[in-house]
């Protein structure tokens, strides 16, 4: 082996628990040492360095490795540019599950969230907003960065475009953007307000679109440019100005994209593996067609309820983690304590897909809990009902008893009342649409019942526990198994905070573990296994932050 000089200094670590316990210590300097009588590779903490020895004990030297940080796992420049102290994003996830109390925690912290504005009203959403800046300040005042979700909403596009309206009237200035298959209006609207060019030229942009992608072709529309009929029409309406409409045509609609692997909710159920490293393919190919100067972040989301995975997203080349389903179990999350006992009980096996409500009719799915509900079950029975029949009065008397008695515990005509009241408050235009088409008529009956699946876990309705709709994938499984034993095992102990940090802490673990493997040193498996604890954001010493 080659060496790079001598290390003096205590005995170094050969032995099994004393290389783990100096791998642990991912803060420190460490030193990759060689024992020249019997061959062994170790590790060696504080000592001294130098060219050659000066005599007295010492030790070949093959590598030092400096600290490492999980404020440094990812991209250092995302974190400047967003004003976190770790690349680490809590997903949106809807209805107010990632509450106001949830993202008001994480940006107390240094950690960037989304509140989960999908399925509520722009009024809903205005409140949680009043929520969040109360606790924690405007962010264009000085204020910890946090931010709520916007939602492509292909049969509401009129709510779509108010609450991102909200978001440009309020000053929210990150936007998670979710279930786009195209853009639209709002979104485009969202990114480009604000627009303005400083007097050394350099392109100044106050609101971030974080683009949740998981095929190509979505991911290529949101890193061009918006196309140029849009543009002309958000001028046109008074939505952009000529300017911003001018900056906007040489600039990406989003810099940051979320890649979603198999997550919970809305999702393609890809691996991460594959799709990451294509999305980051695309992103260099569309700098370059570009000229892009500024930097396109790209981050991996799904599949991540581990440290070892969340090491692997970054070893793979993420910018940043989101997580979700995870933080949907933690105590500030909107779903009540009984869901959040059910998701404490999954494995991995424990997801199925299932029809989504938002886009019921397009046949799009959602990945949800398995265990403990029968939602599933119930709500595939409901989309194969509607497309086999075109009105209520078509479906066979004794599939629609079943439904009846079994899945809306109400007749089709009172479950019809119920729904129409509904959209007599959202959207009139549905029921005028549902009295002349008997088969979209049947559509607001079924997507109701999904809606409702959802509200019930929130509120804890436990009549409706085997109709409970929870957005949930593999990863909750795998944190599961590796809380098991640990604080973190209780519902009740699962801050989202101490989920974050722990999982970032054991991230750096198993990375300093795996770089020391790299350099030869003879790892144990048990280096690779950080195990939960309560754990504090430690303040950086004077020359951490110098070099952070």
């Amino acid at each position: 082996m080659q060496t790079i000089g001598v290390w003096s200094g205590p005995t170094p670590a050969f032995s099994k628990s004393d290389l783990i316990e100096a791998a642990h210590a991912m803060r420190e300097l460490v030193h990759v040492v060689l024992d020249p009588v019997t061959g062994r590779v170790g590790l060696a903490r504080g000592g001294v360095t130098a060219s050659q020895s000066n005599g007295g004990q010492s030790w070949p030297l093959l590598a030092t490795l400096p600290p490492t940080y999980p404020e440094w796992l990812g991209d250092r420049s995302f974190t400047e540019l967003h004003r976190l102290r770790f690349p680490y994003v809590a997903g949106a996830m809807a209805n107010g599950i990632a509450s106001a109390r949830l993202v008001t925690a994480m940006a107390r912290a240094g950690l960037l969230s989304f509140f989960g504005a999908a399925g509520l009203l722009p009024d809903r959403v205005g409140k949680a907003i009043d929520e969040i800046e109360a606790a924690v300040g405007r962010e264009d005042e000085g204020g910890p960065s946090w931010g709520a979700n916007l939602i492509h909403s292909p049969n509401e596009p009129a709510v779509e475009y108010a609450v991102a309206d909200l978001y440009v009237r309020r000053g929210v200035r990150h936007v998670s953007a979710a279930a786009y298959m195209g853009l639209t209006p709002a979104v485009v609207r969202y990114a480009m307000n604000g627009l303005s060019r400083d007097s050394l030229g350099r392109v100044h942009r106050k609101n971030h679109v974080f683009a949740t992608v998981s095929r190509p072709e979505v991911a290529r529309r949101f890193l061009e440019p918006p196309p140029d009929d849009m543009l002309r029409e958000l001028v046109a309406t008074g939505a952009l100005t000529e300017d911003e409409a001018k900056l906007a045509a040489h600039l990406p609609v989003a810099e940051t994209l979320s890649v979603e692997s198999d997550s919970g909710g809305h999702t393609d159920n890809r691996p991460l593996v594959a799709l990451l490293p294509l999305m980051l393919a695309l992103r260099d190919e569309i700098v370059r067609k570009h000229g892009y100067t500024r930097p396109i972040h790209v981050g991996a989301a799904g599949g991540l309820g581990t440290p070892a995975a969340i090491a692997a997203a970054f070893a793979l080349g993420a910018s940043f983690v989101v997580t979700g389903s995870v933080n949907q179990a933690a105590i500030e999350s909107g779903l009540h304590a009984d869901g959040k006992a059910m998701l404490a009980q999954a494995g991995v096996a424990d997801v199925v897909m299932a029809p989504a409500a938002d886009m019921f009719e397009l046949g799009v799915s959602v990945q949800v809990l398995a265990r403990g509900t029968m939602f599933a079950m119930r709500a595939r029975k409901l989309y194969e009902i509607y497309r086999a029949h075109d009105s209520i009065e078509s479906i066979p008397k004794v599939d629609r008893e079943r439904v009846e008695s079994t899945i809306l515990r109400a007749t089709f005509d009172e479950a019809w009342e119920s729904t129409r009241a509904f959209w007599a408050v959202r959207d009139p235009a549905e029921i005028t649409r549902a009295e002349s088409d008997p088969k979209h008529k049947l559509a607001l009956i079924c997507r109701a019942y999904l809606g409702l699946s959802s509200k019930w876990a929130i509120n804890g309705q436990t009549d409706r526990r085997a109709d409970y709709q929870i957005w949930c994938g593999p990863a909750m499984g795998a944190f599961n198994a590796w809380t098991a034993g640990t604080f973190l095992a209780e519902p009740s102990a699962r801050e989202v905070v101490q989920v974050a940090l722990n999982l970032l802490e054991g991230a750096a673990v198993v990375s300093r573990a795996q770089q020391l493997r790299s350099f030869g040193v003879p790892m144990p498996a048990e280096a690779f296994d950080f195990r939960p604890r309560r754990l504090a954001a430690r303040p950086f010493t004077e020359h951490e932050a110098r070099n952070a």
